[in-house]
């Protein structure tokens, strides 16, 4: 085989296993692109899982989870310090607290106590409230603000609301008060005012009722500590203004709490004494029928770490309460909160207006979305009332309330994708 010969097969050869190699190359970039396609599908399908799993995920009515991992590293400090100095009672913690919340609220005097249901107890108590006392309050509350005028002996007289801000109707009030003086003989005591849902009600009326027959007024700010009226914190408005520290409270802490907040000295030395037994000099020295009735130190020192988010969160309550009326005005009533006034939206609260509540409710709950009714009977019809013989047809704005109202979540750390996937379950109920 001659020279030339030998490189033409060389030369045929090596096109040979160049074509070859760019077969194989074209082959490994076809399979690279399908498996980087593959992953792109899977990786996409990953991702719309998720969000899926994510929007199944049924929400919070009130998410404590979200605020606890915010405050968690805090809340750990405070813990360990609690559990080194061992004052589980009555610790630096509650004096701590009782100052920062005087300042806060704008008050001479504020005493901690177990719950919100204690502090009404103490300023009724304080104030001496007894058997033959009339003592006038809202028909739509939580059962505990009558209840604690009956534990001490006196009679509740409720008094129907306003069917928009859903606290005591004022020319109501006044006429429960004519009545009760003509026609009983019972001592017209005190009013015990309650801030619905957050929103405090017109106190410089309540406060012109209250001097005109000589009564007492407590607020029963249970729901709306942090709310305000021309700047005045809830809490101030009554001779003493009651709180509740429940942990669904805009402040709120991981069991029961609460406040009773006043401007009267000899008030509050009084309530200092029923909280711990009617204490004098010492808790040996028991110098009047009280109650075991204090907050422990950890409650103390949780609501410590609240309290520096609590300005934070109050704003994105307000936040939240104007991107629900934009959304949801169209379908139901949204809360209306008068000039000057700012609510602590303890409960976003919608008024119903076809009866469809339970409809709506089922809807929301297959669509993940929590509700919560507040109130389903007011307290006149309560079986616990039965004895004062009161009737239905006498609070007519209360009765259509509690067939018509519903809450839905509300908490500060509400996102776009819970407004989006709440607004979509409205429209899809209401338009189908």
């Amino acid at each position: 085989m001659d020279l030339n010969t030998i490189k033409t097969r060389t030369e045929n050869i090596k096109n040979e296993m160049m074509k070859r190699a760019e077969g194989l190359l074209k082959e490994a970039g076809e399979a690279r692109d399908k498996a980087e396609d593959a992953l792109k599908a899977i990786t996409e399908q990953g991702r719309q899982v998720l969000l899926n799993l994510a929007e199944d995920k049924p929400m919070a009515l009130i998410d404590l989870a979200a605020q606890q991992k915010r405050i968690e590293g805090g809340v750990k400090k405070s813990f360990d310090r609690i559990m080194a100095h061992g004052h589980y009672i009555m610790g630096p913690e509650v004096a701590e607290l009782e100052k920062q919340l005087s300042e806060y609220v704008g008050v001479k005097n504020t005493i901690s106590c177990s719950s919100g249901t204690d502090a009404l107890s103490l300023a009724l108590m304080a104030m001496g409230v007894k058997a033959g006392d009339a003592v006038f309050t809202s028909a739509f509350t939580f059962f505990a603000t009558a209840e604690t005028i009956a534990l001490v002996g006196a009679t509740p007289i409720f008094v129907d609301v306003d069917p928009v801000t859903f606290n005591m109707d004022i020319d109501k009030l006044e006429e429960a008060v004519k009545e009760t003086k003509k026609n009983t003989k019972l001592n017209l005591k005190a009013i015990v005012t309650v801030s619905l849902f957050g929103l405090v009600m017109d106190y410089d009326a309540v406060r012109k009722v209250a001097d005109k027959y000589g009564m007492k007024v407590i607020e029963d700010a249970a729901q709306s500590f942090g709310a305000s009226h021309n700047g005045r914190k809830s809490g101030t408005f009554g001779d003493v203004g009651c709180t509740s520290f429940f942990p669904a409270k805009p402040l709120g802490c991981y069991g029961d709490g609460g406040a009773v907040f006043t401007d009267d000295d000899e008030l509050a030395a009084v309530m200092r004494s029923l909280r711990v037994h009617g204490q004098g000099t010492d808790k040996y020295d028991n110098v009047r029928i009280g109650l075991n009735a204090r907050i422990d130190t950890v409650q103390a020192g949780i609501l410590l770490e609240k309290l520096k988010i609590f300005d934070d969160e109050m704003e994105r309550r307000q936040q939240v309460a104007a991107i629900y009326a934009e959304g949801l005005k169209e379908y139901v009533d949204v809360p209306q909160i008068p000039e000057g006034y700012v609510s602590a939206f303890a409960q976003y609260t919608i008024k119903l207006r076809n009866g469809e509540r339970e409809r709506l409710t089922g809807f929301l709950k297959a669509s993940g979305i929590p509700t919560a009714v507040y109130y389903r009977a007011p307290l006149p019809l309560l079986g616990a009332f039965k004895y004062l013989g009161l009737k239905a047809e006498d609070y007519p704005v209360s009765v259509a309330l509690s067939q018509s109202v519903l809450s839905i979540p509300m908490h500060p750390y509400l996102d776009d994708k819970d407004f989006a996937r709440i607004f979509k379950a409205f429209e899809s109920f209401y338009k189908g």
